[in-house]
């Protein structure tokens, strides 16, 4: 059985405490590895590692720091079949997923921050015949980086990288239900030459290792990915510290398919926007919203794409949609799908565990693609995130209509909207209450742009030029113009 460590100041360390959490393959069920249940004590270890390593990393040449990241990045796409195997293992998400989108990632996300400190710029200003003033940005010290489950490398590295681009240090918290790519990525920091101390990753529990790393003193930055109700316990306890934050929050986002939108593409997009990753992004289309014109044709199709999802074996290249993250999870979403019936839903597939899964799988966290329409847009199962496999239905008759419908809920992460009306998708993506908007598509992303949410989705922005600059500090510096030249 694999048992892992911590990887502080260069060097692995088993947990202070001695005490280890079960790692459960979501799949099957079994315990397959041992993780940390690191503590405070662990946590302040990796802070004063990442406290003595900033100076020098911090003074280093941007193109040292630009090479050592575009290694590590290279050393990933090297390793694409071992971190798709034990991301795939870790999550239950399908091997091909993780292929073709979570470790690439991983890689485009060392390699798009290695080159763009290469090419920043300043601001300089004239102050008219009196002084000249220009702005520094200068890293703020350690970074404290917490990933969630669901895309654990993928998010992970969206935050180490830009943190080491800048010249920032790192203690990085990946969930303790998917540490494995975490510490696949330590490996490779030791084998690119990364300096002991720059990046640091202490396994365990959000309320030992993550509420330390929160509230240490030490840790002047904080980038979270989760869930809202841990982000606002994150922001409770850092405000009063005058940590720089951003949070990356839940989301419950719309999907607006109008009548005059290219009909197949739209509906392999909804289909992909629901149930990818067994419905596992925050930026999941998990309400979607049909023009009355073409609903019915629309839902038929789409209860027709989802009952032919294969739902099986995450190692099995033939698997659409594999495992949810864990038993506890998985009966989460079946909650809510007891309680769509409740309030008046009607389940036209899946709503329960599928009928056939192989002979390893018997004991994996498994539920069907499930389509669910008649729902009151303001009841719960409309209004609170799920975070699975499942998408609810709904037709409008008007555009103003299924706008205050779209924006109806807490959230406002993202939106997707289909249409041929070029007019229309610019009117509507203003009108959303959303960080991101797609127009005829979805996750397809930039990494030049900014990325959060707006209400209960998160504050901050993360992303190209807008991560440069959170991870760094603002200095204006004022030369005051001789009044007269020196003898």
């Amino acid at each position: 059985m694999l048992t892992l460590a911590n990887f502080i100041d260069g060097e692995w360390r088993a947990p202070l405490g001695g005490a280890y959490l079960p790692n459960h393959e979501p799949a099957t069920g079994e315990v397959y590895s041992q993780v940390p249940d690191s503590d405070g004590r662990d946590v302040d270890q990796a802070v004063a590692a990442a406290r003595r390593a900033f100076p020098g990393w911090a003074r280093t040449p941007a193109a040292e720091r630009s090479q050592l990241l575009l290694d590590l990045a290279q050393r990933i796409e090297a390793n694409l079949d071992r971190f798709a195997q034990a991301e795939c293992v870790d999550t239950g998400k399908p091997l091909r997923l993780a292929r073709a989108l979570d470790i690439p990632r991983a890689a485009a996300n060392f390699r798009y921050f290695a080159t763009a400190i290469l090419h920043t710029e300043s601001e300089c200003y004239r102050t008219d015949q009196l002084a000249l003033n220009y702005v520094l940005r200068q890293p703020r010290g350690v970074a404290g980086l917490i990933s969630p489950w669901n895309l654990p490398l993928y998010l992970l590295t969206w935050k180490i990288a830009p943190a080491l681009a800048t010249g920032n240090t790192a203690v990085a918290k990946p969930s303790e239900l998917t540490p494995v790519t975490a510490h696949l990525l330590a490996e490779l920091c030791q084998q690119v030459g990364l300096p002991p101390g720059v990046l640091n990753v202490v396994h365990g529990l959000g309320s030992k290792v993550g509420a330390a790393l929160v509230t240490h003193p030490t840790v002047r930055t904080l980038s979270f990915t989760g869930g809202t109700r841990t982000g606002a316990d994150i922001a409770r306890n850092a405000a009063p510290l005058f940590k720089k934050m951003t949070l990356e929050l839940g989301g419950k986002n719309p999907n607006v398919v109008f009548a005059d939108c290219t009909f197949e593409e739209t509906l392999a997009g909804s289909v992909r926007a629901a149930f990818e990753n067994q419905g596992e992004i925050c930026l999941c289309g998990s309400r979607l919203f049909v023009e009355e014109a073409i609903y019915p044709r629309f839902l038929e199709r789409l209860v027709e794409r989802a009952k032919a999802l294969q739902v099986g074996d995450p190692l099995d290249p033939a698997t659409d949609q594999g495992a949810l993250i864990s038993a506890a999870h998985r009966e989460k979403v079946l909650g809510y799908l007891r309680l769509a019936v409740e309030e008046g839903g009607r389940i036209l597939c899946g709503g329960g565990a599928p009928p056939l899964l192989p002979p390893r799988c018997q004991g994996g966290y498994y539920v069907a693609p499930t389509v669910i329409a008649d729902l009151p847009v303001n009841c719960r199962v409309n209004q609170e995130e799920i975070f699975g496999p499942v998408v609810t239905v709904t037709p409008f008759r008007t555009e103003t209509e299924v706008i205050e419908w779209a924006n109806s809920t807490p959230y406002g992460l993202s939106a997707s909207l289909w249409t041929g009306d070029l007019a229309r998708a610019h009117r509507v993506a203003e009108q959303l209450d959303a960080g991101t908007v797609w127009i005829n598509c979805w996750l397809l992303r930039d990494l030049r742009t900014p990325f959060g949410g707006t209400k209960q989705s998160g504050v901050g922005r993360e992303g190209g030029d807008e991560a440069l600059r959170f991870f760094t500090e603002p200095k204006t510096v004022c030369l005051k113009y001789a009044t007269e030249s020196p003898r």
